[in-house]
């Protein structure tokens, strides 16, 4: 199960993973209502956004177990609209010409957006406030809150709508089990000046990290850049991350990277098949995947 990637519905593998073998959870689940994966038992087109966040939760909570006491999850999630199927033809035309979106997380050929009508449980136009949703339910079931960090893409297309600004970030939270935790201290240069020397501080919550793609499948990928301080934050040398929404894999090649071990979920079987050759050449042995 170490370094592999498991192909099947979330909620059913998660359960066959080990208590107490993971050291910390990072992943990036599908947003609600912007893409039809066309795969059965898929997250992401559930009827209300409350019945998506309880889906999650329901899926943290089954997480319980692997994760160690001293582990953290950490979740990186963006809001939606609540309106029609949103792309004008000159998102479209954009959107052609770059290859991919960055709106998402992931694009292939065969992911659709689903055609929705808004939520009469709503206002029309709405941000649905998914985000807040989700970590708002999370602290109710006991996880501990420790970050909202924010993901500013510096790159990001532009949007059509002319009557908002352009959403040009998104959310990555931070959770722990419990009040201590394993957590490696991550530093960046400080702006502030001692006796002319530039000293180190804690890192901070805003992050300029532009998205990344892979041009082969026009496909806009988990930035590694994004999730190289997490994984070196909360897994220690020869610990095991997990990644739920193992999509592109680009959790295991930066935790192989950092001589850690990952363990990936993953429902879509073309997504499995471009992970395999991404990590290829970080793994160990050959016969991997075989």
């Amino acid at each position: 199960m170490i370094n592999e990637i498991i192909q099947g519905d979330v909620f059913d593998v998660i359960k066959t993973i080990p208590e107490n073998t993971v050291d910390m959870i990072i992943t990036s689940p599908p947003y609600y209502g912007l893409r039809d994966y066309k795969v059965s038992g898929q997250i992401g087109l559930e009827k209300t956004p409350k019945d998506y966040v309880n889906g999650l939760c329901d899926i943290f909570e089954l997480a319980r177990k692997p994760l160690k006491n001293t582990g953290t999850l950490w979740v990186n999630i963006g809001d939606s609209y609540n309106s029609t199927s949103r792309s004008s033809k000159s998102d479209k035309k954009y959107y052609d010409k770059v290859g991919y979106d960055l709106s998402f997380n992931a694009r292939i050929d065969t992911v659709k957006e689903p055609d929705r009508k808004p939520l009469k449980i709503m206002s029309n136009k709405t941000l649905m406030g998914n985000p807040f949703r989700f970590a708002v339910e999370m602290i109710d079931r006991k996880w501990i809150l420790r970050n909202t960090i924010i993901w500013h893409k510096p790159y990001c297309i532009p949007s059509s709508a002319k009557d908002r600004f352009t959403v040009d970030f998104e959310y990555l939270f931070l959770f722990s089990q419990k009040p201590s935790y394993y957590f490696k201290t991550q530093y960046e240069p400080s702006k502030a000046k001692a006796k002319g020397v530039k000293k180190d501080r804690v890192k901070r919550t805003v992050w300029f990290i532009p998205p990344s793609r892979m041009p082969e499948a026009h496909f806009a990928v988990f930035p590694e850049e994004l999730i190289e301080g997490p994984i070196d934050a909360g897994c220690p040398k020869g610990g095991v991350v997990l990644d739920p929404f193992m999509g592109s894999g680009t959790t295991g090649i930066v935790s192989l990277k950092q001589n850690k071990n990952f363990i990936g979920i993953e429902l879509n079987k073309e997504y499995i098949e471009m992970a395999k050759k991404r990590l290829q050449p970080f793994m160990a042995v050959d016969s991997f995947f075989e």
